[in-house]
């Protein structure tokens, strides 16, 4: 078990419940950062007294400064001050890294380049810079440890190096979302406050879309390709309605393994911290007797068009993920400001592929630029 802990997004809901895992364990937090939370950062410093903290958003850091001082914690802002949390020389820690977006980007590989393990709740590091990433992981000798439970569960089941090595396929499980089902002429119709309602987690409104939309798989599916080095077709996505099998992986022999648990993130937050040990976790039990029939289907990204575009995106490689995932994040940004319709997020994210050509090779720089053109082409949209 690590002895310190840097949490990047400490107040949304992976943030929050790493805390719960370091109360339970007595972890050290060194530093923790937010958007805007004031209110919630201000309670966390109160509780877990970190040394650092920043305010990614700069009218929350500046409101924030004298009772910062108060509390005597050091404050640090913008984009650059998350940076520099990532790259605190502190031995035997490990960065968390639950920043939403592509603006986890950037610590996650300040982290790596520090010679520190990353628990990685941010997937988009790997959705739109997974060379760069990788590639610094390799360099630096690092652990790159998944949170995502869909990863965790992967990761878990691979922990025998010589099956490792046997692998022909992982099964990645999705919950389908609230629109499991539907039709596309059904989605035409569907509002913000049902696309908000998940049936087994509660998240940020972000992924809460994502996941509606199937985005989400489709992001998980290419930090799949990274994280375990498979290619996009050995990545099959089966919807199981329960969210009682987190993911499974199929050997050559065709034996499959698979990890369970009740629906509750803490669980693969803790096994990264703590990797490769295992302790008590606040995580309930998994009742096999209260568990009722658990189903599986394929999923559907001729429907949603989001998980198709994801797909073909990784499928193409260099940077048409990077491309797909920042007309994503556009997107559902102007769906939860009732600027297009919940169908819409597919039909832009999905048109994104065929307006750009990218090479295979690509820096820092380029992946960000990238972005800004998606986001822009998003933009774009709603002036036809």
């Amino acid at each position: 078990m690590y002895k310190n802990i840097i949490v990047l997004g400490s107040t949304g809901s992976i943030g929050t419940q790493t805390l719960d895992v370091c109360r339970k364990h007595n972890i050290n937090v060194i530093a923790l950062s937010a958007n805007r939370s004031i209110d919630t950062i201000e309670q966390q410093i109160i509780e877990f007294k970190p040394q650092y903290v920043c305010l990614t958003d700069e009218t929350a850091a500046n409101n924030f400064k004298t009772r910062a001082e108060e509390l005597g914690v050091t404050l640090l802002t913008g984009k650059q001050g998350l940076v520099e949390l990532a790259q605190l020389e502190v031995e035997d820690t490990v960065v968390l890294n639950a920043v939403v977006g592509i603006a986890g980007l950037e610590a996650t590989l300040a982290a790596i380049e520090s010679g520190k393990d990353v628990a990685l709740a941010n997937k988009e590091s790997l959705v739109t810079g997974g060379k760069l990433v990788m590639d610094a992981v390799k360099r630096n000798n690092v652990k790159l440890l998944p949170v995502d439970s869909e990863h965790s569960a992967i990761f878990q089941c691979l922990q025998d190096p010589y099956s490792a090595k046997k692998l022909k396929k992982i099964i990645l499980t999705a919950s389908g979302g609230p629109f499991f089902g539907y039709s596309k002429e059904q989605l035409e119709n569907v509002t913000k406050a049902q696309a908000l309602k998940h049936p087994n987690w509660s998240m940020g409104s972000k992924i809460t879309i994502d996941s509606a939309s199937l985005m989400n798989k489709g992001l998980e599916l290419i930090e799949a390709v990274w994280l375990f080095d498979v290619k996009p077709s050995d990545v099959q996505i089966v919807v199981h309605r329960q969210s009682i099998i987190h993911s499974a992986v199929q050997f050559v022999d065709n034996s499959v393994i698979a990890q369970l648990g009740v629906p509750d993130m803490r669980l693969p937050i803790q096994y990264a911290i703590t990797y490769p040990d295992r302790f008590e976790c606040p995580a309930d039990e998994l009742d096999f007797f209260a568990m009722k029939d658990l189903t599986f289907a394929p999923a559907d990204p001729d429907t949603f068009l989001c998980l198709k575009a994801a797909i073909e995106a990784i499928d193409k490689g260099g940077l048409y993920p990077c491309a797909v995932n920042g007309a994503n994040e556009r997107a559902v940004q102007l769906f939860l400001e009732d600027k297009i319709a919940f169908a819409d997020i597919g039909r832009i994210v999905y048109r994104v592929l065929s307006e750009f050509e990218f090479g295979d090779n690509y820096t820092l720089e380029e992946v960000f630029e990238t972005d800004k053109k998606a986001r822009a082409f998003v933009d774009s949209q709603l002036l036809k």
